[in-house]
């Protein structure tokens, strides 16, 4: 979710043609023989399994008529298990099995004092839910998380397996406070044990001083969970938090937007399996209704501020003191705006990265569409989408395919722009992906707002397939934890927002998410579309 609309952020403007210390244009690494990775389409799914309901116009969209009548939602390899509404969902979740083996889900909700919606119903039971899935088919809510960043964590919502600790910094759009919240869910995911609740960066945590306020939005753990980062949005810097004692966690490092060459905002990001690199990404380019100038959309050769930086994070990971975080290069992306976030992970041993926009070219949406229609005039993507890199130079990463629906192609405007007219800030396009083993990455699946769930199989990165979407119904009467009832966009008949992250589950071919307005769904794939057999079961989960 972007940075703070209500609360202006001045930043510099710039869309981005080419890759900083010598990376590629969007559009130089050939897909196909004459397809270029700029008009690479991904394919759809080559059949649907019985009783699926496939979509009846362009991949991934919504047809405005679909959405006067009612919306019935489409599914395709993807079937709904299980649904819990409760109060509706925000822009974050977490899956984690314990000890014992129960599997627990818990997702953000909506609680943000800078939104409220008169037409939205009380809350009555505000912060993270605790949802027991053990039995997918019979999902259970336990309880409710209520401490000071859970409330609201926004995109901050993190488990990390190894450690089997639930994390949120105090979100709110990047308008919350200092304090991080960790909880022990390894031996009891359905009852978390609160560890800390704690302001950090403010001298008080043991570690350093945070040179503005840290004041939350994003999150990630490190894989070993020793190491939770922050993005922090309106202090413009990422955050490296020390969790070694989770009891008493403490800032040890942090690098500006400033020292990393954007005048931007920070997001989301990934962090390597050895904890040595950061896939940190900065947020530009969003247009007026991000309070940032327009993209230049017509000038090939301008530079800005949209893309991801690679960092070098050893210093943090071996704990030495001072310890710095290193630029060691820039990935500007111009074919996008408003970076969401990175996924680091593997492909027959080779390394890749996966950066996700969530603006299109022409920015976040207006009611009127203006950026749409400017990036659609501009022969640019008009919403956006995940874009895949080969990083077998760190130096210079290499952009080799997009994640392109129909309803990306310019070509294709005149036939989305009326579904989306008296809509803001997202319709089509995505938000959060996860892949199914960092370590050995077959399969990609995104939330992509009112084009559902949508996932891909990854086996050639250079060219992605769709194999299986989820698109669920409208919602008549959205709970008060809804982001997308909060900001004002829900409209009767017409689709959700599918915002949050995507977990795998191998050993029982599940997929579990939230929608914001639907809530928790489990997904179980049909039709044999996944595993593959190259897949393997993930030692971690997400990203």
């Amino acid at each position: 979710m972007p940075f703070p609309i209500r609360a202006t952020i001045a930043i510099s403007l710039g869309t981005l043609a080419l890759a900083g210390c010598g990376g590629d244009s969007d559009e130089t690494p050939v897909v196909t023989p004459g397809v270029s990775v700029a008009d690479y389409v991904v394919p759809k799914p080559q059949g649907c399994g019985p009783g699926d309901k496939p979509e009846t116009a362009l991949q991934g969209q919504v047809p405005a008529a679909l959405r006067q009548s009612g919306f019935g939602g489409f599914n395709c390899n993807l079937k709904l298990v299980s649904q819990l509404q409760g109060e509706g969902a925000s822009w974050s979740s977490a899956t984690y099995t314990d000890k014992r083996g129960q599997t627990c889900f818990y997702h953000s909700t909506m609680g943000s004092p800078a939104f409220n919606n008169p037409a939205a119903p009380p809350r009555v039971n505000p912060g993270v839910p605790v949802i027991n899935i053990s039995n997918p088919s019979q999902p259970v809510r336990v309880t409710s998380l209520t401490s000071a960043s859970m409330i609201d964590p926004w995109e901050s919502l993190r488990v990390n397996v190894a450690r089997g600790i639930l994390a949120a910094d105090n979100g709110i759009n990047g308008a919350g406070g200092s304090e991080i919240d960790l909880y022990d869910i390894s031996a009891d995911c359905t009852a978390p044990q609160l560890l800390a609740s704690v302001p950090v960066g403010t001298g008080t945590d043991g570690g350093i001083v945070a040179t503005t306020k840290p004041l939350g939005h994003e999150g990630g753990f490190s894989p070993d969970g020793l190491t939770y980062y922050i993005g922090a949005s309106v202090s413009k810097a990422y955050y490296a938090i020390d969790l070694t004692i989770p009891t008493r966690p403490r800032m040890i490092s942090q690098i500006n937007m400033a020292d990393l060459g954007f005048s931007t905002v920070p997001h989301g990001l990934s962090v390597s399996r050895d904890g040595n690199r950061a896939y940190f990404v900065g947020g530009g380019n969003g247009g007026a209704v991000a309070g940032m100038g327009e993209p230049p959309l017509n000038n090939p050769n301008a530079t800005g501020d949209n893309g991801f930086f690679v960092i070098d994070t050893s210093e943090v990971q071996s704990r030495r003191p001072n310890a710095r975080m290193h630029r060691i290069s820039t990935v500007p992306i111009r074919n996008g705006s408003v970076a969401q976030h990175t996924v680091s992970f593997s492909v027959g041993g080779k390394p890749y990265v996966l950066h996700v926009d969530e603006g299109g070219a022409g920015g976040l949406q207006d009611p009127g569409a203006t950026g749409v229609k400017a990036a659609c005039n501009a022969g640019m993507t008009p919403f956006p989408l995940g874009h895949i890199y080969d990083m077998a130079d760190e130096a210079k990463p290499r952009l080799i395919s997009e994640l392109r629906l129909e309803t990306h192609v310019a070509d294709n405007c005149s036939k989305v722009i009326p579904d989306i007219l008296g809509l803001a800030t997202f319709t089509y396009g995505s938000h959060y992906c996860s892949v199914d083993n960092r370590e050995n990455a077959t399969a990609l699946a995104c939330s992509y707002f009112n084009s559902g769930v949508r996932v891909f199989d990854i086996r050639d990165p250079a060219k992605p397939k769709e194999i299986a979407y989820y698109n669920p119904p409208s919602v008549a009467s959205p709970g008060a934890g809804s982001a997308h009832m909060m900001f004002g966009q829900h409209r009767a008949g017409g689709p959700d927002w599918c915002a949050s992250r995507l977990d795998f589950d191998f050993d029982r071919r599940l997929l579990t998410t939230a929608c914001q307005d639907n809530g928790m769904l489990v997904l179980a794939f049909e039709n044999g579309v996944w595993p593959f057999p190259e897949s393997t079961k993930a030692t971690g989960i997400g990203n």
